[in-house]
C-alpha cells in the first residue's frame, strides 16, 4: 500500500489527481503483525462468549462457538491421521450444510487448501477441476457420489453416519464427517507444518466471464483481511445479528462472508442447503433473522408476491438486505421500500479475485444512494483504467476497475 500521508486527496472522493488513484475513504485497519499464522487460528482468537454460530434451518441443529472449535480440532486431527499437509489441496463438493465450515477451516488449519466445487456440476466439469486443482482428497455427499465413480482419490462423507458397501463400490470412501468429529482430546494433532500468512490458504473457481473458470488462489492473509472487515460491518444501535446464508457456500459469496466470515463478528448464521422462497421465509420468522443477502431476481420475487408474503409470514425481525451479483434499479429498490419500508437495501461489489473485498454500503446515508455500490473498501486502491490505452482515467470516465491491497489474490492457476 502506498503511504498517502504526502498526497493531496480530496475528501468527498478519495481522488488523488497526480497518480490518478482511488483510496478508501473507510478507516484502516491493521493486519495481524505475527507472519506465522494461520486464518483459522487468527479466526478463533475472537472472543465468542459460547454463543450460536449455526443453524441447520432445515434440521433446526445448532453448532455453538465453543462446538465448532472441538470439531475443528477433531476433523484437523483426523486428517493429518489421513496423510493431509501442507500445501495438499482438500475438494468439498456439497450444497451448504452446516459441516462446511468445519471442513474449511480444518484444511486451512493445517496449511492446506480448500477448494469447492458445485455440486450440481457434471460428472465432467468436476473431473476438469479435479484435474486442474489436483486435490488429495474429497468431502462429498452420498448424491454425489456417483459423479466420482472410477475416481481413486479418498473420499469422506458428509451426510452419512456410515460407509455403505454399495457407495464403497463406485469410490474409495474411506470415513464420515461424524466419525471425524468423534476424535477425542488425546488424538489431536502433536505437531504439524508452520503455516504463514502468505501461503496458498484457499483455491475457489471465478465464474469465467472471460472463458472458462479460472482458480483464483488466495493467502492466509487474504483472508485475515476480509475477516477483520467484517465487525466493522455491525453496529450496537442494531443489535445482536443474525444472518441466513441463502447464497452457495461454494461461491466466494458464501465462502467468505458466511462460511467463515461472521465468525469473528460472533454473528449467528443460519444455513439453507439451497434456495428456496418459502424455506427461506419460515426461517426468516423462526429464527428472528435480521440480516439476508441475496442477488436481484429474489428481491424482484419479494416485491411481486410482497402482499401474500407479509400476510404469511413475520419478517418484523429484519432490519437488512444485501444485494450483490448484479446492479439494482432506482424503480425497484423503491418498490420494495414501499412494501417494506423498515427494511434497508444495502449493496455491495466484490470479486473472487479481491476474496470478497470491493465496496459496500455501511450506514443508511449510504444505502440512500441509488445506483451506488457503496465506497471502496478499507485499505485497498483503485483505479480506472482505459483497457484501450492503459492510461488512468480522472473522476466520472469510464473504464476498467482496477484494485490493489492485502486481499488480492496471489495468482491464478495455470490449466494443465
Amino acid at each position: 500500500m502506498a503511504e498517502t500521508s504526502s498526497l493531496t486527496i480530496d475528501p468527498r472522493s478519495g481522488f488523488c489527481s497526480s497518480n490518478s488513484t482511488f483510496y478508501s475513504k473507510r478507516i484502516p485497519f491493521p493486519l495481524p503483525s505475527n507472519h506465522s499464522l494461520d486464518i483459522t487460528t487468527f479466526i478463533s482468537s475472537y472472543p465468542h462468549h459460547g454463543k450460536t454460530a449455526f443453524i441447520d434451518a432445515a434440521t433446526g441443529r445448532q453448532l455453538s462457538f465453543p462446538e465448532l472449535w472441538r470439531a475443528v480440532d477433531s476433523v484437523s486431527a483426523a486428517l493429518s491421521e489421513l496423510g493431509i499437509r501442507k500445501g495438499n489441496v482438500v475438494l468439498i463438493i456439497s450444497p451448504n450444510s452446516i459441516f462446511f465450515p468445519i471442513v474449511c477451516l480444518s484444511v486451512m488449519h493445517l496449511g492446506a487448501i480448500i477448494t469447492t466445487s458445485n455440486p450440481i456440476n457434471t460428472s465432467r466439469e468436476i473431473a476438469f477441476q479435479m484435474a486442474d486443482s489436483k486435490p488429495v482428497l474429497v468431502f462429498t455427499t452420498s448424491q454425489v457420489v456417483p459423479k466420482l465413480a472410477g475416481s481413486s482419490l479418498p473420499v469422506v462423507l458428509l451426510d452419512d453416519d456410515r460407509v455403505t458397501t454399495e457407495a464403497n463400490s463406485q469410490v474409495k470412501l474411506v470415513t464420515t464427517i461424524n466419525e471425524m468429529m468423534k476424535k477425542g482430546i488425546t488424538d489431536r494433532i502433536r505437531a504439524r507444518d508452520r503455516v504463514y500468512q502468505d501461503d496458498a490458504a484457499s483455491l475457489l473457481y471465478s465464474s469465467g466471464t472471460t472463458g472458462v473458470s479460472k482458480g483464483v488462489v488466495s493467502s492466509h492473509r487474504n483472508l485475515m483481511t476480509l475477516m477483520q472487515f467484517f465487525p466493522h460491518l455491525t453496529f450496537p444501535e442494531e443489535g445482536e445479528q443474525t444472518y441466513i446464508c441463502t447464497v452457495p457456500m461454494f461461491h466466494i459469496y458464501g465462502f467468505g462472508a458466511f462460511a467463515i466470515g461472521k465468525l469473528t463478528a460472533g454473528s449467528k448464521v443460519v444455513i439453507l442447503s439451497k434456495f428456496d422462497m418459502h424455506e427461506m421465509l419460515s426461517a426468516i420468522e423462526k429464527y428472528r433473522v435480521t440480516c439476508l443477502p441475496l442477488v436481484p431476481p429474489i428481491l424482484l420475487k419479494l416485491v411481486k408476491d410482497a402482499d401474500m408474503i407479509r400476510k404469511k409470514y413475520d419478517l418484523s425481525s429484519l432490519q437488512s438486505i444485501v444485494c450483490g451479483g448484479a446492479p439494482l434499479s432506482k424503480d425497484l429498490i423503491n418498490r420494495f421500500l414501499e412494501k417494506f419500508p423498515t427494511v434497508e437495501i444495502r449493496q455491495g461489489y466484490a470479486l473472487t479475485e479481491s476474496t470478497g473485498f470491493g465496496a459496500s454500503m455501511h450506514r443508511a446515508e449510504e444505502c440512500r444512494k441509488y445506483g451506488s455500490v457503496g465506497l471502496l473498501s478499507p485499505n485497498l486502491e483503485a483505479k480506472i483504467i482505459d483497457p484501450g490505452t492503459g492510461t488512468a482515467l480522472h473522476v466520472n470516465q469510464r473504464g476498467e476497475l482496477w484494485v490493489r491491497g492485502p486481499s488480492v489474490m496471489k495468482g491464478t492457476l495455470i490449466y494443465n
